[in-house]
């Protein structure tokens, strides 16, 4: 069973015999979305904010609404904490070019772990050889679970960014952010915690205002929502005080011929002309999953993998990436990498893909955890509202049958 109907996906509905699992990459698009964007064009398609005329202001009451709808989403209570950016990646980095360079001085270090996605531990990784400071990762326990005590460790009180995964978009590990907050307001007080939430979004019930930390970013695509939008939400009162990440239109509060000052957050932060069909279509896949109910998002996926990871790890030659005891399924999310031996995951995914099976083969862009893994890639399935146990069958079935090929029997 699904827990979302396929026909509420028109893709999926289009391609019947498609299992689709690869939506820790880009989930599919629920029907409400595609028409949310369409009637925005069509209803109220106008500039937001720049016209004295009745259809901006439907224009601009619209894109305000998905602002609220995203943030209610997402348990931020006060809207305006929440920044429209293209998604995780132009978020981190909206992060690191304001606060993190005024913030990070020389022998000053940040703090990443090394589940890290690209769009977090190279932006980190660069805004510590900018300032000349220094880059520290913690490391990984043998089950591939973040090591709480290396962490710990490498926290003082010159550490000015701790930059953590909510969910591992490789492995699907969940971390312990509740835990790492206390130790970082304990050992690091200075410092700024920047949580990655791409992949925590569209599969956990996410409170911001309970979680702790000082930024935390998201991608409207994984969620089921356009590609090209997402969100940073902050703590008010740091976005108040950092400087602007661009410049031009509406950002701007005045414009001198040697001054400027500029608009208030988030505002200050979304120079040019604003994304609002694709807010709009954020906010209808939220309102969507807000529909499932995220607690029933979350029991979905947990059973999906108790089925998913034994079935994987029953195949002759096939390795789990993580724990596989049934206690790991509280720490796991939507996505599990594995690899099959003597297969490149390129040429797995693709005899998968003959079977109508879609799965992600490479790196993740998790370079450094893949060093750590002691391969260049893996294969990774990943589930959402629209997966079900025929998905998971089709995916055993199709990775025997590879096993089989590259055995040559």
């Amino acid at each position: 069973m699904t827990l979302a109907p396929r026909a509420d996906f028109p893709l999926l509905e289009r391609h019947p015999s498609l299992h689709y699992l690869d939506s820790a990459a880009t989930a599919q698009k629920p029907r409400v979305v595609l028409d949310a964007i369409r009637a925005f064009y069509e209803e109220a398609n106008a500039n937001p904010r720049r016209g004295a005329y009745a259809l901006s202001f439907e224009a601009t009451q619209r894109y305000w609404s998905a602002r609220e709808t995203i943030a209610r989403f997402l348990g931020a209570a006060d809207p305006e904490c929440l920044v429209f950016v293209r998604g995780t990646t132009e978020a981190m980095n909206l992060v690191a070019a304001t606060a993190g360079r005024e913030g990070i001085s020389a022998g000053d270090n940040v703090v990443v772990t090394a589940l890290e996605h690209h769009a977090s531990f190279v932006t980190w990784q660069r805004a510590t050889i900018e300032a000349n400071a220094q880059f520290r990762i913690a490391e990984l326990r043998p089950d591939l679970t973040l090591d709480v005590e290396h962490f710990a460790s490498l926290l003082d009180a010159r550490t000015k960014v701790v930059a953590v995964t909510h969910v591992s978009n490789a492995l699907g590990l969940v971390s312990p952010v509740a835990e790492l907050v206390a130790l970082v307001r304990r050992r690091a007080p200075r410092a700024m915690i920047v949580l990655d939430g791409a992949q925590s979004a569209p599969h956990l019930p996410v409170q911001f205002d309970a979680l702790g930390v000082d930024f935390y970013a998201f991608s409207g695509h994984k969620l089921g929502g356009p590609m090209g939008i997402g969100g940073l939400l902050g703590r008010k009162a740091l976005l108040e005080t950092m400087p602007p990440y661009q410049t031009g239109g509406d950002m701007i509060e005045s414009v001198g011929d040697q001054v400027s000052t500029w608009n208030t957050v988030p505002f200050k932060f979304e120079a040019g002309t604003p994304n609002a069909a694709d807010a709009v279509g954020l906010a209808a896949a939220c309102e969507y999953l807000t529909g499932l109910g995220m607690a029933r998002v979350r029991a979905h996926e947990v059973a999906l993998l108790r089925a998913l990871v034994p079935a994987l790890t029953a195949i002759e030659g096939v390795t789990v990436h993580g724990p596989t005891d049934d206690a790991a399924f509280a720490m796991r999310s939507g996505a599990v990498s594995f690899e099959l031996a003597e297969a490149h995951p390129h040429d797995l995914a693709t005899i998968l893909d003959q079977a109508g099976v879609a799965i992600r083969a490479g790196h993740h862009c998790c370079q450094p955890l893949m060093r750590r893994l002691g391969v260049s890639a893996t294969a990774r399935a990943s589930v959402f509202v629209y997966s079900g146990e025929a998905d998971v069958a089709a995916l055993a079935g199709a990775v025997r049958h590879a096993r089989a090929v590259f055995a040559g029997d």
